[in-house]
């Protein structure tokens, strides 16, 4: 593609690209989360976001709406948005609790190495996408709330043209981060979470139940993958069982590319990973694989400079 091209896509390809990373911001928040309190980096997160892309069709089954009829009653679609989110953000919550109570607190109970943590954490994974590959569905087009929500285009910015599920994606997942921010700041329980990442031990002498803390950490990430499921089926109109190792490893890709530790760098992570990757699959034709080499490339040369990534840690080592 010739610079003019790229020049001429530059917009709609920028508008694509933060929608995409909102979603890749919202997963990246897991892994910071849990690596932040347990220095543990949760590679079986990425199929918690997998499971929960599943959880609308459970929701919509329930609803019994599989046809993908559009709906002509707003307060209807609003109801029908948010069941199908909130079984999604059930689904990842609970599977990352069962997760902690049996893949890691066993492991810290006896003390076990870091690597021993890591094995765990990427047998889950395998695990978890080998079972939903078996006998799980393989894919599912998600046809129903998109017609549900009936994309049309809102506005321009400059030469973008805006849908109404590209603002969907982008305030929900701020939205999100905003009430993430609010909660690890501001709540008993926050600053729990922020006590125990900065020394468990201590943490532990002064009263803080750190088991408890720990569960709460990996429910509220698995919340995170879950509205980021639900986001992303808007956006994407699919789920299938790869769909955690391709998100799961460019959200991970997002958390340190922010800085993982650092709530705030996820964000920042996860829109520049998105607009990034986007840019290269514009400059370089529809090659969806060019835009991820053009992403880690940029990776590469930002931790060159700064191992810490942009942002650094935080939760509980350093400015929050």
């Amino acid at each position: 593609m010739t610079f003019d091209s790229f020049v001429s896509q530059f917009w709609p390809s920028t508008v694509q690209g933060l929608v995409l990373g909102s979603v890749y911001a919202l997963i990246a928040l897991g892994y910071t989360l849990v690596y932040g309190v347990l220095r543990l980096i949760n590679f079986a997160h990425s199929e918690i976001f997998m499971l929960s892309a599943f959880g609308s069709f459970i929701a919509l089954d329930i609803l019994g709406v599989p046809d993908g009829r559009p709906y002509k009653s707003g307060a209807l679609l609003v109801g029908t948005l948010a069941f199908c989110l909130l079984v999604s953000m059930i689904i990842g919550g609970s599977t990352a609790v069962m997760l902690e109570l049996v893949a890691y607190r066993p492991l810290r109970r006896r003390n076990a190495p870091r690597l021993v943590f890591l094995i765990s954490a990427i047998g889950a994974s395998f695990a978890i996408a080998e079972a939903v590959g078996e006998w799980g569905p393989k894919q599912r087009e998600f046809y129903t709330l998109p017609r549900v929500l009936e994309k049309q285009f809102l506005f321009n910015i400059f030469s973008a043209r805006v849908r109404n599920d590209y603002v969907v994606v982008v305030l929900g997942a701020l939205v999100m981060m905003v009430l993430l921010l609010l909660f690890v700041s501001r709540t008993r329980v926050g600053r729990g979470i922020r006590a125990v990442a900065q020394d468990s031990e201590t943490a532990r002498l002064m009263g803080v139940n750190v088991d408890r803390v720990i569960v709460i950490t990996f429910l509220v990430g698995g919340i995170m993958a879950g509205a980021a499921a639900f986001l992303f089926e808007l956006y994407n109109e699919n789920a299938r069982s790869s769909l955690g190792f391709e998100l799961g490893v460019k959200a991970f890709t997002a958390a340190v590319l922010g800085g993982i530790g650092n709530i705030r760098g996820a964000l920042v992570g996860g829109l520049m990973l998105g607009v990034i990757e986007n840019w290269g699959s514009t400059m370089f034709g529809a090659n969806q694989n060019m835009g991820t080499v053009t992403a880690f490339v940029v990776l590469v040369l930002v931790l060159m400079f700064r191992p810490t990534g942009l942002l650094g840690e935080s939760l509980g080592r350093s400015k929050a």
